[in-house]
């Protein structure tokens, strides 16, 4: 089993292997308004980012084309997250979805969200994930189809928070810089250990690169409250980014997650169109 810590990640075990077929266990069953996407014009499937498994998806052709890496939510790189690749690569990119738990466990066969939690994300080192996000620009490059220059982030939930820190892990000019990021629903607040070092307020005075934010007035799990003192922290920011947060007032937490009850259609729609805008906008 993986032995991984925050201190040193030179052992790099993984428990998972391959990606997930179809929808994690602990989403099932799935809502009727499931949106599919399908793969028509692109070239799109399971890689190997060293030993990690990804999702990935791209237009047919030989163009140079902007980089979206795209975090999941604790059930990892389910169908739904295979989906939103396929649609930024639908929009032009090429799009990764990296297993960032592979080396801690397999969520999709897990049943209970609390296990997941316990087992598996409570285990995941923030500085694991920040070098396997690196990893996966690396490899990105490597395959001579992206534009390293234009490199972009977006996140859902439990990667929503990992949006915004690694919006602030490297520097404007780095070699693997984001040039910007979209955060759907992503915790602001969380308690920190010797894993989990740091919060999303903690950083957002120093993001190298500005970030769109979504959440939801009705979400229980990120208060209001929270929001607007990012919103204080971001604005403090000297480098005066065009960072925002937009709340949708009749939203849930998990808006944007067409497989669940908590779907909102409409505002799932409007922040897919501020996302791509944001995005190009801001050189992605």
């Amino acid at each position: 089993m993986d032995t991984t810590t925050a201190a040193g990640l030179g052992r790099r075990t993984f428990v998972v292997t391959s990606l997930a077929t179809g929808f994690a266990l602990a989403v099932r069953p799935v809502g009727a308004q499931t949106v599919t996407t399908d793969s028509t014009g692109l070239v799109a499937g399971e890689v190997k980012i060293g030993d990690m498994p990804a999702y990935r998806a791209m237009p047919e052709g030989n163009a140079k084309l902007p980089l979206m890496l795209v975090v999941p939510e604790i059930f990892g790189v389910h169908e739904h997250i295979k989906d939103m690749v396929r649609r930024f690569a639908k929009a032009g990119y090429m799009a990764v979805a990296p297993e960032l738990f592979a080396r801690q466990g397999d969520v999709s066969k897990m049943t209970d969200i609390g296990e997941i939690i316990g087992k598996v994300i409570s285990k995941v080192p923030d500085e694991q994930v920040m070098k396997d996000l690196d990893s996966t620009v690396d490899w990105a490059k490597r395959t001579g189809k992206v534009d390293g220059d234009r490199v972009g982030i977006v996140g859902f939930c439990w990667g929503g928070r990992i949006v915004w820190l690694y919006s602030a892990h490297n520097g404007a000019s780095g070699p693997r810089a984001p040039k910007a990021g979209a955060a759907f629903y992503g915790p602001l607040s969380n308690a920190t250990n010797a894993l989990q070092t740091r919060t999303a307020l903690d950083l957002g005075s120093k993001m190298h690169a500005p970030v769109l934010g979504f959440y939801g007035g009705l979400d229980t799990h990120i208060p209001v409250g929270q929001v607007e003192l990012m919103r204080k922290e971001l604005a403090a920011n000297p480098k005066k980014l065009p960072s925002e947060i937009i709340v949708y007032a009749d939203a849930q937490h998990g808006f944007n997650a067409d497989y669940r009850p908590s779907y909102n259609k409409a505002d799932a729609a409007d922040a897919w169109t501020k996302t791509l805008a944001f995005m190009k906008k801001n050189g992605v």
